[in-house]
């Protein structure tokens, strides 16, 4: 192996550690949720609350995080704030009061605002660098990291219910994994977070490198993506907040098949991030966007017409290989346009996430559960809509072996 494709691997793990991170932070104390409304006695209204502040915590993050991402660099933000996760967990298991609880979640959702944009920028940075795809890849150690943080609450909650018990130990875990990969992971430059921009063809680019210092109004093409970020998010959310019931009270499936549908939409999105990269480097990420969005709101919409268990959960199979290489392409899509494009658009992914299921909940309580469901497809058909007004990274030949590690994407034409 050569050494150009050595340092890409150990960049990649490096960068993947990061994202596992993430997911195994955010499950491990949203598993312990009932462990943490026991000991502050809390109702369900609580609850949610607690919940929605770490949300606006990462959603109100973009500007600290536009800041800190041209001040720190994507490197030792990524690390700082994945440290900061660290902290957060061991605080969550000695908060005295739903106060101290309310604002250390706060926190919690502003470092994940920080993780999210800097992980999301070496990932984009890696692509850049070796003329390699690889973010989709990255997104789906995401999932693996919720995975195994499942997986011990599990374990951990069979012997006690003690959250210093699971939250100390899974603290170190992730302290141990961020210092692992902290040597590995790229170091900034003048041009990270903006490869291609100067082939943009419209100007948008140099206008943001002038305002580098500043906050930079974002273009019309960075809202574009955020508009396909919302979108996309908006639909992977209400997916995984609705499916179980539409399955239940829609289609009458059995309480043994109505979770099905949020096993089989997170099992082909996983599947399909394995497997994006490659469809990325064959066809280009563009193409890869407006077909699968147009997929997973084209089979959403069939299957709520058909009806039936069958047709449903194969039309929210539909969704998740569709929306799965979404949030990747677009991230990278960002970043191309520099740190403060990146930080918008993941903070409007936040928002839809946020928002989405609760705006679905509010359509379907006008109307019924399906209409609600018709406006999640609606959502994904949106996102292709917004694909066609973007400038993506055009399809490639993965980068030999030897190529240098300076190759930079080109634009695909528009």
């Amino acid at each position: 192996m050569s050494p150009v494709r050595d340092d890409f691997r150990r960049s990649q793990l490096a960068i993947g550690a990061l994202f596992f991170a993430l997911g195994f932070q955010y499950a491990t104390w949203v598993s312990r949720v009932p462990a943490l409304k026991a000991r502050l006695d809390l109702g369900e209204a609580r609850i949610g609350l607690l919940l929605m502040t770490c949300g606006i915590g990462a959603a109100v993050s973009f500007p600290l995080v536009a800041v800190l991402m041209r001040r720190l660099g994507s490197r030792r933000l990524a690390v700082l704030s994945a440290l900061a996760l660290g902290v957060i967990l061991l605080a969550l298991s000695v908060v005295p009061d739903y106060p101290a609880t309310l604002l250390v979640l706060f926190c919690d959702g502003v470092a994940v605002g920080c993780l999210n944009v800097a992980m999301n920028a070496q990932g984009a940075a890696l692509e850049a660098r070796y003329g390699r795809t690889t973010m989709s890849r990255l997104h789906a150690t995401f999932s693996a990291g919720s995975l195994l943080a499942a997986l011990l609450a599990s374990g951990v909650n069979a012997f006690t219910g003690t959250l210093a018990v699971h939250f100390g130990p899974a603290a170190l875990l992730l302290v141990a994994i961020v210092v692992a990969a902290r040597p590995a992971l790229l170091a900034d430059g003048p041009q990270e977070g903006a490869a291609g921009e100067g082939t943009a063809g419209d100007g948008t680019a140099e206008r943001e490198r002038k305002t580098r210092r500043g906050f930079a109004l974002p273009t019309v093409a960075t809202l574009w993506m955020g508009l396909a970020m919302v979108s996309g998010t908006v639909t992977e959310g209400a997916m995984n907040d609705w499916s179980a019931l539409y399955l239940k009270d829609v289609v009458n499936a059995g309480a043994g098949l109505a979770p099905l549908g949020i096993a089989v939409v997170s099992v082909m999105m996983v599947c399909a991030r394995i497997f994006a990269d490659g469809w990325r480097t064959r066809f280009g990420d563009g193409r890869i966007v407006r077909t699968g969005s147009l997929l997973a709101g084209l089979g959403l919409a069939l299957a709520l017409l058909v009806g039936g268990v069958v047709p449903t959960l194969l039309g929210f199979a539909c969704v998740g290989l569709g929306v799965a290489a979404v949030t990747p392409c677009v991230y990278v899509a960002a970043a191309r346009r520099g740190p403060d494009a990146l930080s918008l658009v993941a903070a409007m992914g936040t928002v839809g996430l946020l928002a989405g299921p609760a705006v679905i909940g509010f359509i379907a309580g006008a109307t019924s559960l399906v209409w609600g469901m018709a406006a999640v497809a609606a959502s994904a058909a949106l996102v292709s809509l917004c694909a066609t007004r973007i400038t993506w990274p055009a399809a490639r030949e993965e980068a030999p072996a030897s190529a240098s590690a300076d190759t930079r994407l080109a634009p695909e034409a528009t």
